[in-house]
């Protein structure tokens, strides 16, 4: 299982002030120097954290150190006076891989997966589009249920992306039951021949459970690793989240 932090809380922590305090760069290289897989970006069209330039910065951090860049976001959204528009920064920054997310522009989070819908052709379309302008895309759909999973297959992805913001939830209730709706999830994009990352309220207690559940090849975490940051320290924190994922 790889590692993949999302930046998006320091550009939010930044933004506040309108200043370049915090640095996302630095940070962003400093997680790089810890060991982690991959960094993460979702820009919003009202670049309320990560704004267009901070994709583009990361992106060529990214390469130029070697690790993968995933952009986050959804296909739909189009340029405005500040945001470049979703795909075409995909375009602009080739990225590793691209997670698709239904979201609205006023949403606090992500709350929800792909299903199917008045978008269909529209969303293949796109698929296409960014397969054939991509180097080597990794196209992710971001879905929270069995139906998602058929639905990534027939958009035509190779990867889907596990919103695990319930299964986080029934953790805390003590619920284990959900660990077997996951499971199920994992067996039947396996069946698919679906590659299989996860995110969404991962933290240091609960991410053991998705490690054991195994076949998943990447998470990506942000705000709990932001948040214990505040606890442990960024450094601390980044290697607890290794530690944990690679010792299992």
């Amino acid at each position: 299982m790889k590692l993949s932090v999302n930046l998006n809380k320091i550009a939010l922590l930044r933004n506040a002030r309108g200043e370049n305090y915090p640095d996302l760069q630095y940070f962003a290289n400093k997680a790089i120097d810890l060991g982690v897989d991959g960094l993460t970006l979702h820009p919003r069209p009202d670049h309320r954290h990560a704004t267009s330039n901070d994709v583009i910065e990361l992106a060529k951090i990214s390469k130029n150190r070697g690790v993968e860049f995933n952009i986050e976001g959804n296909p739909f959204s189009q340029p405005n006076d500040e945001f470049l528009g979703f795909c075409e920064l995909v375009e602009l920054i080739d990225p590793d891989q691209i997670t698709l997310v239904p979201d609205t522009p006023n949403q606090i989070t992500s709350d929800h997966g792909w299903s199917s819908g008045s978008h269909d052709t529209k969303l293949k379309n796109i698929i296409e589009i960014l397969n054939s302008k991509c180097t080597s895309p990794n196209i992710s759909l971001f879905i929270d249920n069995l139906n998602g999973v058929e639905y990534a297959h027939e958009m035509g992805v190779g990867l889907i992306e596990i919103h695990t913001g319930k299964f986080s939830k029934a953790i805390e209730n003590n619920d284990e039951n959900v660990l077997l709706e996951i499971k199920s999830i994992v067996d039947l994009a396996i069946s698919k021949n679906l590659k299989i990352n996860a995110g969404h309220d991962l933290n240091l207690n609960n991410l053991h459970y998705l490690v054991q559940i195994g076949n998943i090849n990447e998470v990506s975490i942000g705000h709990a690793i932001m948040t214990d940051a505040l606890k442990f320290g960024f450094s601390d924190t980044i290697m607890k989240y290794i530690k944990l994922i690679r010792n299992h």
